[in-house]
């Protein structure tokens, strides 16, 4: 607790800043044009980054609710990120949160939009989860179990709320309260809607609600019109990650509506290096700015190494999933889900430091700095 509370103060007059009211709805509001799209990403230069949760925190909710949420440690981390040579990270929040106490909420938002500024890197917000555990709560979050890849992580909106009448207000209220308190700032990078929307959380699918999919595919069109709503200086995405893209015939309902709605296009790729240059061909040809918001699976052949330079050569955006090794246990493959790990692996799955600061591989810092022109020292 005596950590938080140095940065009580700060956390307070930052959030007061940012509790504005939600614009009304403009007539000029839309999807943005390729050019405006272009001229974003012109603005901000080639963005490289990582997928980020503080070590000490198994999900979202973790991160963020009050008696957990830790800004010393955020901070060292967001540092570690910088020196990296990364000026963005992927940050999931979760409804509940907005639920119960949004102004605590917005302001726990506030304070870390200004600390990851203070680093120079630009959060890129993910509003919505359909991966993991379909019953979140909140509250003190179980432990994580022994040797399996993200065991706590939670979706948002959980099952019981995907398609409740009654809630459906607290999702509008959340998507809407959120993206205006940061509409006009551009110490944020941009909006990711729903992250994955069709996967099917097989390692819950015992309990995982079977329609689902259907489910979203008529809820996301209202999450980008409420979006829509308060025109942000930044583009709205939803990644589309399985399945053709390329050909809209073959297209799934889900990937047509994320890739017709979508300022910027995202996508995810755990892929080696030919099937991740593969992805983005099928994107290009759409003709707007395009960012991997998803890569880097060692064991899959997705690496650093090999990825990245791809991903500069054709000025796309990426993002690795994890930044330290921690909570989420995600330095372990997902076959552990199967087979729990007494052990870390030999090569970790994800990740890229150490909790005490050390590269978890040198040579992997030293290709991101030299690709971002940040040299090693």
């Amino acid at each position: 607790m005596a950590r938080r509370a140095a940065f009580k103060v700060p956390l307070l007059v930052m959030g007061a800043t940012g509790l504005a009211r939600a614009p009304r709805a403009q007539a000029r509001t839309g999807r943005w044009s390729p050019e405006r799209a272009h001229s974003w990403y012109r603005e901000h230069g080639w963005l490289v980054g990582a997928n980020f949760i503080p070590s000490n925190a198994g999900n979202q909710l973790e991160m963020f609710q009050r008696s957990t949420y830790d800004p010393q440690r955020i901070d060292s981390e967001l540092r570690l990120a910088r020196l990296a040579g990364f000026n963005t990270v992927r940050v999931f929040l979760h409804d509940q949160l907005w639920a119960q106490d949004h102004v605590g909420f917005q302001n726990r938002l506030a304070q870390f939009v200004g600390l990851a500024a203070s680093h120079g890197i630009k959060p890129l917000f993910v509003l919505f989860d359909s991966c993991w555990d379909p019953f979140p709560r909140l509250g003190r979050q179980r432990r994580p179990r022994p040797g399996i890849h993200n065991s706590v992580w939670v979706q948002s909106p959980g099952a019981q709320n995907l398609d409740s009448r009654r809630y459906r207000r607290t999702l509008r209220d959340y998507v809407i309260g959120v993206i205006t308190q940061f509409r006009k700032d551009d110490r944020v990078l941009g909006w990711d809607l729903w992250n994955e929307p069709d996967n099917p959380a097989a390692t819950y699918s015992e309990v995982e609600r079977q329609d689902k999919v259907a489910v979203v595919e008529r809820l996301l069109p209202q999450v980008f019109g409420w979006a829509r709503l308060v025109d942000p200086i930044q583009p709205l995405t939803s990644g589309v990650w399985d399945g053709p893209w390329a050909d809209p015939v073959k297209r799934s309902a889900m990937a047509a509506i994320q890739l017709d709605l979508s300022d910027v296009l995202t996508f995810h790729s755990y892929d080696h290096p030919e099937g991740f240059e593969a992805r983005i061909a099928e994107l290009a040809p759409m003709g707007r700015p395009i960012l991997c918001t998803e890569y880097l699976a060692r064991g899959e052949g997705s690496t650093i190494e090999g990825v990245l330079p791809i991903a500069k050569r054709h000025n796309v955006g990426a993002y690795t999933w994890g930044l330290v090794a921690g909570k989420t246990q995600t330095y372990l493959p997902w076959d552990s889900w199967d087979r729990p790990y007494r052990n870390p692996p030999p090569v970790w799955f994800h990740d890229l430091f150490h909790t005490d600061g050390r590269p978890y591989r040198e040579g992997e810092i030293r290709t991101i700095r030299e690709l971002t022109g940040r040299p090693y020292p």
